[in-house]
């Protein structure tokens, strides 16, 4: 987190202590105060500060205070003078340190490359490891500039030994199928968008391989095969890439993807076939799992279409028979008003009997089957069109499954490769397994009798439930691809030290080791608050419980909360706003993210792609700036460069392929969240937040391609940003998903890995981001899950124990049974495996929770999982009705996030704010750079609304109601439109 001046912690790092203002006698004040100053920033930082403004104002005031001076003493200190070099040569005696020689600096280098590059291989954070161990070994670091080279040196090296590596493993039948396929365009590779659509091509070029699946149909599912052939002749094996970083293949990856054809010829061979093999090995992941994502949908899209089209066909043919809707209309009327009638008395008054008995005799002359229509339908559709599908598929993906009981799908698939040039359309009973394949509705297709009364097996109808039964297990990972990434091995996405680590994996997730010890704190939490909402619900009139009624069905909404008040309108902020808008009005939004850079010079974590940067600093920030503002605004790059006489669109394509990519967002984003915890002013925004909010928001976008998905409560096409945003409007995480995903997961993975100062221990949530599971990961990952349940009229609350209901008499309506403890016991250890694999990051989120779903309840941790989850969602819904402040809580927390998706519209206007592109990776780039924008929008709201507050007229104005709905995210006073231009030399007036 970021210190604070009023914390007395920090200030105690900038206290002088006995000894060391032992050390100042005999001094000048100018001497005593430079000293001291260099003292202090040594201890802190292990190295000497080369400038004073790298000296925090508030330290050197201290520091005055202490020493009985003041700080205008030090403007003529010069820390590089003969008077600063003599007082560091005391100080590093004092401290006990030295200057680096040039073996220590090999040895910096060899430590580098052994532990840092492995984890980081552009050294992002190279500057700031290699002080820290310099300051380990007692070293004082270099100079700023040569420090830089040192760093640039031990890349260059470590590059250049991992591609002599990756380049002697290549064989000859490698280098030569690369050169084939690097010769198999003469075009350059940006300016070809064309793609495979048929089975039949032959020629894959390598422009080809960098293109993204398409929709989700069979020319896309055969498109991906032919792919995924081409990168098979290349030969590569896990041997090539053996002790080679992930991040390592990821960033050449990245880097053969931005360069042309021509570009790539022109390498050194030893660049050139490391560079592209490393592009076909992470490409070849990609597009096993892009594959695998196409046969589920196509699956889907197989059985989901038959449904549409009977449910048409059966409407059209009921609105055939006069009058019938009519009839079944009184008839549900009757029924619904009677419930409880007899039928002679309440149904044969509106709908005779005779009329009911024709209505009978018609269906049953018709003969309409509705789940033996969609077989049907589905078999005709698989056997004329999708079964074409079946072999290339089974060609192209290897199944596997570490679990027994789903071998009966392993061994379907081995049957119908081994059958694959078999005319037969029947199998024999005893021929292909049935159980786990077969459902018992599709026992009567797939099981049919011969002439002789024999079984046999429709083989057509067989392929449908096979394929059916594969894609539910694919789903919960029980049976996993060889090669994929994503649907890997799910033993690989656990921390395979986990045995030897364990004792250290419990200390980092801060549970007890013991299991009993475990479960008794929660069961101590459960009897506590079941007990105070027991007491409270007597006296708590916003709270009351229906009875449970008589029929099982009946009465299942049985907690009735009052909503909660309307709370007062702010009287003074809209005068403030306008205040706002009158000193700065019309500000463009280019300018915001332009003085943010001047301010934070977040710019700087863009970096090339390639192997060196040739660009001008001063240039390359300017157009890093346009480039943003084009994607962040989706009114793309052409329109900008067509406003900017001195750069082209060409120039911005280049930086956009070099430069901007999806690490680089982040850790711009992480940059100025951070800079907004730093201006935060206590006294008007509070002290440093750790509450969050998170929520998704759907954005429409062009449809062919695999992230574009229908939305079932949104309507229309598109793809879901989950956003996570402080109580001070700062969003700290983005994510861009589809719009079947878990948001569950989306939640989990922006508490983990955002990456800012921002320290979280409540998660406010709605219905779609809460979950049984979700509630047990968040508590042993150490963060409380606060959901706003649409459903809370029927939530049921676990006991502790059987024999504990007696004690709840006041909640006898809503009490359910006792919590599994054995379960949670038993499988303690698997629990604490599979959250640390959530902590560390073996895998994403989304992976790990798709093997916990209603879809595999048999799984022995998921009924675990969901017994923990039980009892700590029923200790939140004890504090959720017992203490209105929390609903309160929950309810303006996620008032925040609904505001920051408000803002969306306005910034990301371009194309009427629809994803213009089918490239995920663009896509992924336009949603980090709005989020770039809107908190830069942010961090210059901030700065306006301390300004103003500052002067005390404002400051006396303010009431509670006025400090609780102040917020940054304004925009009335931001111009977004008309004319883009950017000057660097211009500033907002705005005080430093």
């Amino acid at each position: 987190m970021v210190h604070s001046w009023n914390d007395l912690d920090t200030q105690d790092l900038w206290t002088l202590t006995i000894d060391e203002s032992a050390l100042l006698p005999g001094m000048t004040d100018k001497g005593r105060f430079g000293f001291a100053v260099q003292l202090k920033f040594m201890e802190l930082h292990g190295r000497f500060p080369e400038r004073q403004d790298e000296i925090d104002p508030n330290a050197t005031q201290w520091l005055a205070t202490q020493l009985g001076t003041t700080t205008e003493s030090l403007s003529s200190y010069e820390f590089g003078g003969r008077q600063g070099q003599r007082h560091r040569r005391t100080i590093r005696v004092f401290l006990g340190f030295r200057r680096a020689t040039g073996t220590d600096l090999q040895q910096l280098v060899q430590w580098l490359c052994d532990d840092v590059l492995p984890f980081d291989p552009q050294a992002h954070h190279g500057y700031d490891m290699a002080h820290d161990w310099c300051r380990t070994q007692r070293l004082e670091p270099p100079a700023g500039d040569h420090l830089e080279r040192v760093i640039r040196s031990a890349v260059h090296g470590y590059e250049t030994r991992q591609l002599a590596t990756i380049h002697v493993r290549l064989s000859a039948h490698n280098k030569t199928t690369i050169d084939r396929l690097l010769a198999s365009e003469e075009t350059d590779a940006d300016d070809v968008q064309t793609d495979v659509q048929t089975e039949e091509s032959t020629t894959i070029s390598f422009s080809n391989l960098k293109t993204d699946p398409g929709k989700a149909n069979l020319d896309s599912l055969l498109a991906a095969i032919a792919k995924l052939k081409c990168i098979d002749e290349i030969g590569l094996t896990p041997a090539v890439f053996q002790d080679i970083p992930a991040k390592f293949i990821e960033q050449f990856r990245q880097r053969c993807a931005s360069e042309s054809i021509r570009e790539l010829r022109r390498h050194p061979a030893e660049i050139r076939y490391s560079m592209v093999a490393m592009f076909c090995w992470r490409r070849q992941q990609q597009l096993i799992d892009a594959l695998v994502d196409l046969l589920l949908q196509v699956i889907h899209n197989l059985g989901a279409r038959a449904e549409k089209r009977i449910d048409k066909r059966q409407f059209a043919a009921f609105k055939k028979v006069r009058g019938k809707a009519r009839l079944l209309f009184k008839l549900a009327e009757a029924t619904a008003d009677q419930p409880d009638g007899i039928i002679k008395e309440v149904v044969y008054p509106v709908v005779g009997q005779k009329t009911l008995q024709e209505l009978v005799a018609e269906f049953k002359t018709i003969g309409f089957d509705f789940e033996r229509e969609v077989q049907e339908t589905m078999r005709s559709s698989y056997g004329h069109h999708y079964r074409r599908m079946l072999l290339p598929v089974l060609d192209a993906l290897c199944f596997r499954s570490n679990n027994t009981v789903h071998r009966p799908v392993i061994e379907a698939l081995d049957v119908l490769k081994a059958n694959r040039d078999s005319r037969q359309q029947y199998y024999d009973a005893d021929e292909v397994p049935l159980d786990g394949i077969v459902q018992k509705k599709w026992r009567d297709i797939v099981v049919e009798q011969d002439k002789d009364g024999q079984d046999r097996i429709n083989r057509i109808n067989y392929e449908i439930c096979v394929l059916r039964a594969l894609r539910k297990r694919l789903r919960t990972k029980e049976i996993w691809v060889t090669g994929a990434d994503r649907y890997r091995n799910p033993e690989h996405d656990l921390p395979a030290d986990f045995a030897t680590k364990r004792d250290s994996y419990y200390e980092l997730l801060k549970v007890p080791k013991d299991a009993e010890l475990f479960i008794k704190q929660i069961q101590d939490a459960m009897q506590q608050w079941l007990g105070t909402l027991n007491a409270g619900l007597p006296l708590n009139p916003k709270v009351r419980l229906r009875e449970q009624g008589k029929n099982k069905n009946k009465n299942k909404n049985l907690i009735h909360l009052t909503p909660l008040d309307q709370q007062p309108e702010p009287p003074n902020t809209a005068a403030l706003k306008r205040e706002i808008g009158r000193r700065w009005s019309d500000v463009e939004l280019i300018d915001i993210i332009k003085e943010v850079d001047l301010r934070l010079n977040f710019t700087a974590a863009f970096r090339t792609s390639g192997s060196r940067e040739v660009l001008d600093p001063a240039l390359l920030q300017r157009r890093l700036l346009l480039c943003l503002f084009g994607i962040g605004t989706n009114v793309g790059l052409k329109r900008i460069a067509s406003q900017q006489p001195s750069v082209s669109v060409d120039e911005l394509r280049y930086v956009k392929r070099r430069f901007v990519q999806k690490d680089a967002l982040r850790a711009a984003i992480a940059e100025v969240v951070n800079g907004i915890f730093r201006i935060r002013n206590p006294a008007i925004w509070g002290d440093a937040t750790t509450a969050c909010a998170s929520d998704s928001r759907q954005f429409g976008a062009y449809d062919q391609n695999l992230m574009t998905e229908w939305h079932a409560r949104y309507g229309g096409r598109g793809i879901m940003i989950y956003w996570h945003v402080d109580t001070n409007s700062t969003c700290i995480y983005s994510k861009l998903r589809r719009c079947s995903s878990s948001e569950v997961a989306a939640m989990i993975e922006g508490v983990l890995r955002h990456c800012t100062d921002m320290e979280i221990d409540r998660q406010y949530v709605d219905s779609h981001g809460q979950s049984e599971v979700a509630f047990a990961f968040s508590y042993i990952l150490g963060f409380d899950l606060l959901p706003r349940l649409k459903a809370i009229a029927r939530q049921k609350l676990y006991l502790s124990a059987t024999a504990d209901a007696a004690q709840y008499t006041h909640l006898e309506p809503i009490l359910t049974r006792a919590i599994n403890w054995k379960l949670i016991r038993q499988q303690y250890d698997e629990i604490i495996k599979y959250t640390t694999a959530l902590r560390l990051g073996t895998a994403e989120p989304e992976a790990i929770l798709r093997r916990f779903t209603r879809a595999d309840a048999t799984h022995p941790t998921y009924q675990a999982l969901a017994e923990l989850g039980k009892a700590i969602k029923t200790i939140f819904l004890c504090r959720y009705l017992h203490d209105e402040s929390l609903r309160r809580e929950i309810h303006e927390g996620l008032n925040v996030v609904e505001n920051w998706n408000s803002a969306n519209d306005f910034i990301f206007y371009g194309e009427r704010g629809e994803f213009a592109t089918n490239r995920v990776e663009d896509q992924e780039l336009g949603v980090l750079s709005l989020h770039l924008l809107q908190i830069c929008l942010v961090y210059i709201n901030t700065l306006f609304i301390q300004e103003v507050l500052a002067e005390p007229a404002w400051r006396d104005r303010m009431t509670v109601d006025d400090w609780r709905g102040l917020t940054p995210l304004i925009y009335h006073h931001v111009n977004p439109y008309g004319r883009i231009e950017l000057d660097m030399a211009r500033r907002l007036a705005l005080a430093a």
